[in-house]
């Protein structure tokens, strides 16, 4: 998703078809990205202790979170990943269209119910919220409500990821129609909001760098990532924006993981999912990522959870029904599409 991703993914075509992944010492894992980004990161530091206590080497593909699903389904003759990483509605799309094979870590019981899907194809990794980011150095105001992103300083200054490509650009269009309380006045209010916005990204990654120079005033994004972007990007600022109710909200959007159906190396891909669900590597996910653990059993007290916990203050949590957002998804984009498109 971001512009080095590019060159990600292309190495993958041939990290795919390489003999490597013949060998049984090896673990290929897509992911959306956020959890590999700066040094040290979350991903690369389990990674790493992963292979010294296991042997197993990490084959690491990024792409965005609808992008890795789509690769999935391509290869779906010929599975080339063990496991897969991604945000909602997505996991739930790879479960629906059979990407994925039942599997239950071994402390299954340390994950809640909640987190746990029904038929035991996935489950929270690491909780996360939807936000928006700023130029804080251009801006001297946070914007305060969706209908400050209206103003006439702000065209050509906002950019947001695409809803149906990417994790955040759904999670966007989500939480616009519920801040404004139905999909038709959501889709009212991205119409208005088109006037100013430069134009479609699949990632949402990259735009942080592009509101850290100012080519952007505000861009969307989520709080595990921004937050870990925010040492590498000292002009942006994470904001919650709130509704014609005057409320401010946001729903949980987290990374779940999954054992792909047909995995090449399924022992090895329950290996890992089981190292990155373990206490200790719960236990980094705020200090080393900004994002939540999801053990019931893992309280961390470091600095970032409490950064993490302060940016939520006064933020109303709600719970969107994945199974609803999957089902609705096609035909809420392409009301969306024709909504900005001014037809």
């Amino acid at each position: 998703m971001k512009a080095k991703l590019i060159i990600a993914v292309a190495s993958v075509l041939a990290v795919v078809a390489s003999p490597v992944l013949a060998q049984s010492n090896v673990v290929t894992i897509y992911s959306a990205d956020g959890l590999h980004d700066g040094s040290p990161n979350w991903f690369q530091t389990e990674f790493d202790a992963f292979t010294k206590a296991t042997g197993i080497k990490v084959q690491y593909i990024e792409a965005g979170s609808g992008g890795v699903v789509d690769r999935l389904a391509m290869e779906k003759s010929n599975p080339q990943a063990d496991v897969l990483v991604t945000l909602p509605p997505f996991m739930q799309k790879a479960a629906a269209e059979g990407l994925l094979q039942p599997f239950k870590p071994t402390e299954w019981n340390k994950i809640p119910a909640t987190d746990r899907d029904p038929k035991d194809r996935f489950v929270v990794m690491m909780g996360n919220y939807p936000n928006y980011i700023y130029n804080a150095a251009v801006l001297k105001q946070t914007p305060k409500t969706y209908n400050d992103l209206l103003a006439p300083q702000f065209k050509g200054k906002i950019q947001y990821s695409t809803p149906g490509q990417a994790g955040d650009g759904t999670a966007m269009l989500l939480q616009v129609f519920h801040a404004y309380g139905s999909k038709q006045a959501g889709l009212a209010y991205m119409k208005k909001l088109q006037a100013n916005n430069v134009g479609p990204s699949a990632s949402t990654g990259k735009l942080t760098g592009l509101v850290n120079k100012g080519e952007l005033y505000v861009a969307n994004g989520d709080l595990q990532m921004n937050a870990a972007q925010k040492a590498d990007n000292p002009n942006i600022k994470i904001f919650f924006l709130a509704g014609p109710n005057g409320q401010r909200t946001a729903f949980s959007l987290p990374y779940y993981i999954g054992l792909t159906a047909g995995a090449p190396h399924s022992a090895n891909g329950k290996k890992l999912i089981d190292f990155l669900l373990s206490a200790k590597a719960q236990q980094q996910a705020s200090s080393l990522a900004y994002g939540f653990p999801v053990r019931s059993d893992v309280h961390p007290t470091d600095a970032h959870f409490k950064q993490l916990q302060a940016a939520l203050n006064g933020v109303e949590i709600w719970n969107p029904d994945w199974t609803t957002v999957l089902a609705d998804l096609k035909q809420d984009v392409a009301a969306y599409n024709q909504a900005i498109s001014g037809q």
